[in-house]
């Protein structure tokens, strides 16, 4: 992984620690802060495939409901959307552990002086120029507000914002690296999403943040 986008990597977990209208980092050592978003990440991994082994009770219900009726079942739609609602939610899991599993050698490689003050100059950007950064994100939802996004996709539009604008990053490169990030840490929703705003932001007037 190269340096700018493992400071890119590690720059979003941080923001995920750090809390909204903050406009500075906590004053926590990096490895402190990376180990607190790995702590997040497991928590909201269990908790999808929680929702996961619901989903697939649900599905086993219905199979065995239609089985008791005689002639044609119409559960078999609810048996599909139950088994599609596990399947998406385990795709998610599996894409979030890999990213999970990832943070160990986050941690060891973050020792690089080069990729820690990357990442936390990305982070100093964002905390101080957030508001800006926000309204022009809004400007470009079509409909939608940035507060209505989980987190994680707001800090990737964020970050996005702050390659296009303050770091002089080609538009090409900073797309493709939230994309990545999006990949990698959304579900399906939010890449859609994401990618839809990220189309739109590089056609905006002006990326000059105040």
């Amino acid at each position: 992984m190269q340096s700018q986008s493992l400071s890119r990597e590690l720059a979003l977990l941080v923001l995920g620690q750090c809390p909204e209208r903050v406009d500075h980092p906590p004053d926590l050592s990096l490895d402190t802060l990376l180990q607190k978003a790995l702590d997040s990440l497991m928590q909201h991994w269990t908790e999808v495939l929680d929702c996961c082994a619901g989903d697939l009770e649900k599905a086993q219900q219905h199979l065995l409901e239609s089985e008791l009726k005689d002639g044609p079942s119409s559960d078999q739609s609810s048996v599909r959307a139950s088994l599609q609602l596990s399947l998406t939610g385990a795709e998610q899991v599996l894409n979030g552990l890999s990213a999970s599993l990832e943070l160990p050698r986050l941690l060891a490689l973050s020792n690089q002086d080069q990729v820690r003050r990357e990442a936390m100059q990305r982070v100093t950007f964002v905390l101080k120029k957030r508001k800006a950064i926000d309204q022009l994100l809004d400007g470009v939802m079509e409909g939608w507000r940035l507060t209505r996004l989980p987190r994680i996709d707001r800090d990737i539009l964020r970050l996005a914002v702050i390659d296009l604008s303050e770091l002089n990053t080609p538009a090409a490169v900073a797309c493709n690296e939230a994309v990545e990030l999006a990949h990698r840490f959304s579900d399906e929703q939010g890449r859609k999403m994401i990618n839809g705003v990220l189309r739109r932001l590089q056609n905006a007037p002006s990326l000059v943040l105040s």
